[in-house]
């Protein structure tokens, strides 16, 4: 069984509620759910929550909750990881039978849902450990600048900074939205997401956004009218 993992929990600060506020005329966790649904290569997506009010929502979308997650697993500090490897375990021990697990944020409704089927198509077709969705730095990175304390200017690079643009390598971020890996390979815990046997599925620029401020939300509200139009045109 192929399965989604979406971490929603209730405690967000930045944006009260972020995880079932309407975005673009349904909870912003809805959109997760039906991208997954509508791959085609998913056969069940599990919400992990501490929040009753998110569970309730998640099943009316679709999702099934089999389980709360505790408190010490919902806190501002919890990564990504030990969450879902909980979920695992909590699956595996009410007898699920598991293969593939992608982890998708409540907070991606820019994904699409061919991008979540090529991304397990990518990892099942290859030996990688984990394919994840990723964006590519607009600006290079090596002629970065900082500011100091004092008000003044310090490249991040010394010697990057006077290179020519296309002279230095490209560099990928992690873009928050998609993670497929097995699910032994999510409960091992020498095996890392952003490490050297991990293949980046790399998304275009108008697909990537942070949604971290009222700000992020809006662009991010007009990103994914635009790419509605683009897709119906």
């Amino acid at each position: 069984m192929n399965i989604v993992i979406i971490p929603a929990r209730g405690g967000s600060k930045r944006i009260p509620r972020k995880n079932i506020r309407h975005f673009c005329g349904k909870p912003m966790l809805a959109h997760s759910i039906e991208t997954a649904l509508a791959s085609g290569v998913v056969d069940k997506v599990v919400v992990s929550t501490d929040d009753e009010a998110i569970a309730e929502v998640a099943r009316h979308h679709g999702a099934e909750v089999p389980f709360m997650r505790p408190p010490e697993l919902a806190d501002d500090y919890t990564g990504t990881s030990p969450v879902v490897c909980h979920a695992i375990k909590e699956l595996l021990g009410m007898g699920w039978s598991l293969d593939y697990c992608a982890c998708i944020y409540a907070t991606a409704p820019l994904l699409s849902a061919s991008q979540v089927s090529e991304a397990l198509h990518q990892l099942q077709q290859s030996k990688w450990d984990y394919v994840f969705t990723a964006a590519r730095y607009s600006f290079p990175i090596q002629r970065a600048i900082m500011q100091t304390d004092s008000g003044g200017v310090v490249p991040f690079d010394a010697h990057g900074i006077t290179q020519r643009s296309q002279d230095l390598p490209p560099a990928f971020h992690d873009a928050g939205q998609l993670y497929w890996g097995s699910c032994e390979t999510w409960l091992d815990s020498k095996k890392h997401i952003f490490g050297a046997n991990s293949h980046m599925l790399v998304l275009p620029d108008y697909q990537v956004q942070d949604i971290d401020t009222p700000e992020d939300w809006e662009r991010a509200e007009m990103l994914y009218e635009l790419i509605k139009q683009k897709t119906r045109s």
